[in-house]
C-alpha cells in the first residue's frame, strides 16, 4: 500500500509539474500579460525579425526606425506587401505620431543572409541641423549593412529614404553608437586585418557626405600583427561626448564579459597607430565581468543622486553603469543573463553594488521555449525616464520595468509580454538528438520616446509593440495621473 501510495505521488507531481510548464506555452488568441503596463499599439513589421529600434522626433512627427536580424530558414526573404516583392531583411521604418495606430511607411533592403549573417540590425538618426557640417534640412539615419558595411541614408522624407554614404569593406557590424553635437561616431566593426570579429572604427560623421576616418581601436592583442590569445570581442559603446569624456565598452555577449571605461579626448586626439602602448592610452580601468556573464549593454548614468546618502560626506551623487547581459541559448541552456549596477565612482575601481533578474519560478520560463534571460536596455536619456527607471528586454519574459532611483536597490514595478501570433516563429533544442521545438515571445530590444512610451520589437517575427506606463509605475517615473490614452497624447 505504502509503494502504491508513494507512486501515486510521485506520478502526481510530475503529472503537475508537466501541467504548470504546458500552462505557460503561449497560445495564439490568448491575451498579453502584464502589470502597470498596457498595450497602446502594434504593428507586425512585415515578419521581420526585430533587433534595434530608434524613436526620433522629427518635425510634427515621431519616426521610428527598426533594425532587423536576417531572415529564416523557413523565410529568408519575406514578402513586402508595399512592393510585393520578397526582399532580405532590412530596416523598417515607420510613424508612430499616432501611438495607436502606427503606420508602415517604408522597408529598406539590407545585406541577404539568414539571422545574424544578414539584414541591417543597427539604427541611429541625428538631425542634419545637429551635426556640426550636416545639411540643415536632411535627417540622416546611419545603420549597419548586414555584416559588410555601414551606410548614411537621408530621410527627410522617411517614405523615400535616399542612401548618402557607404562605408565598407568590413567582415562583421554591430551595435553603434552616434553622437548627434558632434558628429562622432563609434562604430562597431570588423576590420578586415584585425584579430576579432568586432572592434571600433572611429569617424568623425560630422558631414555625413565625407566620412572621415579617426582611428581603429580595440584590446591589446586584437590588433594587426599580435600573438597569442585574441581578447574577447567588443559589442558595443556608449559614448558621454565632450561633456562627459567618457566612452564606456561593453566586451564579451554571455560569457567574459567586460567593462571599459575611456577617455574620450585620449581616444580621439592621442596617437592613432594600433600598437598596445595606444590601444592602452586612453584607457582609464577595467572591469572583468564573470566568464559566465557578457556586457551587452552599458548604459552609463552619471551623478545620480542617492537619497540614502544624502547626508554622507562624499555626498549623494554617484556614478552608475548599468550593465546588461544578453542570454544566448534557448531555454535556459547557459547561466543566467542578468542586469548589473556599477558604481563607477571611484573609476580606477568599479564594483558592483546590485543586480537584478526575473524569478524564473514567476512564469516557468524555463520551459516556454526560446531564450530566457536578460538583452539590452532603453538607451534614451531623455529626462522623462533618465536615471528613473530603466526598461529591460528578457526575451520570453517580456519587457520588464524597473525602478532604479536608488540604483543599490532596484525593483521591478512592472512588465509586459506580449501575446504570439501566427507569425511568430520557433525556437528548438536538441534532446536525444532530436529538434524540440517551442513557440514563444522573444521580446528582444526596447527604446523609449521623450513622450513616455516604449516601445519592444521581437525576436521571433511577431512585430513592434507600443507600450506605456499604468498604475504605480507611472509614479515611479513621475508621470502624472492615470493615463490619457493614445489618441490624447499624440495630438
Amino acid at each position: 500500500m505504502k509503494f502504491k501510495l508513494a507512486t501515486l505521488i510521485c506520478v502526481s507531481a510530475i503529472a503537475g509539474s508537466l501541467s504548470a510548464a504546458i500552462a505557460q506555452q503561449q497560445k495564439i488568441g490568448a491575451p498579453p500579460e502584464a502589470s502597470n503596463m498596457r498595450l497602446v499599439g502594434a504593428n507586425d513589421l512585415q515578419a521581420r525579425s526585430g533587433y534595434q529600434p530608434t524613436i526620433h522626433h522629427q518635425g510634427n512627427r515621431w519616426i521610428a526606425y527598426i533594425g532587423h536580424h536576417g531572415g529564416s530558414d523557413e523565410i529568408p526573404t519575406p514578402v513586402n506587401p508595399q512592393t510585393g516583392k520578397a526582399e532580405p531583411n532590412g530596416t523598417s521604418i515607420v510613424d508612430v505620431t499616432d501611438p495607436a495606430h502606427p503606420k508602415y511607411l517604408r522597408h529598406i533592403p539590407g545585406q541577404e543572409g539568414k539571422y545574424e549573417g544578414g539584414g541591417g540590425q543597427m539604427v541611429r538618426v541625428c538631425d542634419g541641423k545637429s551635426l556640426p557640417k550636416g545639411d540643415p534640412s536632411a535627417v540622416y539615419m546611419l545603420r549597419t549593412f548586414g555584416s559588410e558595411a555601414h551606410e548614411i541614408w537621408n530621410v527627410a522624407d522617411p517614405a523615400n529614404p535616399v542612401l548618402i554614404t557607404r562605408i565598407g569593406g568590413l567582415k562583421d557590424t554591430h551595435k553603434s553608437w552616434w553622437e548627434c553635437d558632434t558628429g562622432i561616431a563609434f562604430l562597431v566593426s570588423g576590420a578586415p586585418d584585425w584579430r576579432v570579429r568586432r572592434m571600433t572604427q572611429i569617424y568623425d560623421l560630422s558631414d555625413p557626405a565625407h566620412p572621415v576616418k579617426i582611428r581603429d581601436f580595440g584590446l591589446p592583442g586584437q590588433e594587426p600583427g599580435a600573438t597569442g590569445a585574441v581578447p574577447t570581442e567588443l559589442h558595443g559603446p556608449i559614448s558621454t561626448g565632450p561633456k562627459g569624456n567618457r566612452v564606456y565598452f561593453g566586451y564579451g555577449t554571455n560569457k567574459g564579459g567586460m567593462l571599459q571605461i575611456v577617455d574620450r579626448d585620449k581616444l580621439l586626439n592621442g596617437p592613432k597607430e594600433p600598437t598596445p602602448e595606444n590601444l592602452r592610452y586612453p584607457e582609464i580601468s577595467r572591469f572583468m565581468m564573470s566568464s559566465w556573464n557578457g556586457a551587452h549593454t552599458t548604459f552609463p548614468m552619471l551623478q545620480m543622486p542617492v537619497a540614502e546618502f544624502a547626508k554622507d560626506k562624499e555626498g549623494s551623487k554617484r556614478d552608475i553603469v548599468m550593465l546588461v547581459d544578453e542570454a544566448i541559448l534557448n531555454e535556459c541552456n547557459e547561466p543566467r543573463q542578468m542586469v548589473w549596477f556599477a558604481d563607477v565612482s571611484v573609476e580606477t575601481h568599479p564594483m558592483i553594488v546590485s543586480s537584478y533578474t526575473v524569478p524564473e519560478a514567476s512564469g516557468s520560463f524555463c520551459e516556454r521555449g526560446g531564450r530566457f534571460g536578460s538583452h539590452s536596455s532603453n538607451e534614451s536619456m531623455d529626462p522623462i525616464y533618465y536615471k528613473k527607471m530603466a526598461f529591460i528586454s528578457f526575451f520570453n519574459a517580456g519587457v520588464r520595468a524597473l525602478d532604479i532611483r536608488d540604483p543599490y536597490h532596484p525593483k521591478e514595478v512592472g512588465y509586459f509580454i506580449p501575446s504570439i501570433t501566427a507569425a511568430t516563429d520557433k525556437r528548438c533544442v536538441k534532446v536525444d538528438g532530436k529538434d524540440r521545438c517551442r513557440v514563444a515571445i522573444q521580446t528582444n530590444n526596447v527604446e523609449t520616446d521623450d513622450r513616455g512610451y516604449i516601445y519592444i520589437v521581437d525576436r521571433a517575427n511577431t512585430g513592434l509593440h507600443i507600450l506605456e506606463l499604468t498604475g504605480s509605475a507611472r509614479a515611479v517615473a513621475g508621470l502624472s495621473g492615470a493615463t490619457s490614452g493614445a489618441a490624447s497624447k499624440s495630438k
